[in-house]
């Protein structure tokens, strides 16, 4: 019997559900036809947050930040290739805490750049603190089961 997985896509947030073993085959959104893993970091709001995060089979690497946070910014080059580099695997979305504040207080934000791992809707690591994209795919990584 076939798994399949749910995920949201990058482009439209729409779910799709496809055959867990396609993860790897570049596969297309079933409704706005974008790639589901293009290696690309997502820029969430509430809405897309939910989507991705609740909604997904798909692990999601979250980075809670501010435009103004000179760490924040210095992380986001490694951030866009840590998603490169862990595509298929996990979707990576960016949170700005100035816009979206209820979410940030929903999970205790109080410093930032704060990254954060889910599953399946679940907290399961979080990190405070910039880090290259070594050090993010290994932190990223190492919580693996």
């Amino acid at each position: 019997m076939t798994q399949s997985i749910q995920t949201a896509c990058p482009s439209c947030n729409g779910l799709n559900r496809l055959p867990a073993e396609r993860l790897g085959d570049d596969p297309n959104c079933g409704r706005c036809h974008a790639p589901l893993f293009p290696g690309t970091v997502v820029n969430a709001n509430a809405s897309a947050f939910e989507s991705h995060v609740t909604r997904s089979d798909v692990p999601v690497v979250v980075d809670f930040w501010a435009p103004w946070c000179g760490p924040c910014r210095m992380m986001a080059p490694a951030f866009d290739a840590a998603a490169r580099a862990l595509a298929p695997d996990y979707r990576l979305l960016k949170v700005n805490t100035e816009e979206e504040q209820a979410l940030a207080s929903r999970y205790a934000i109080r410093s930032i750049p704060t990254l954060m791992l889910f599953r399946r809707g679940q907290e399961v690591a979080r990190m405070s603190g910039a880090m290259n994209e070594q050090q993010l795919v290994q932190w990223v990584r190492a919580q693996e089961r």
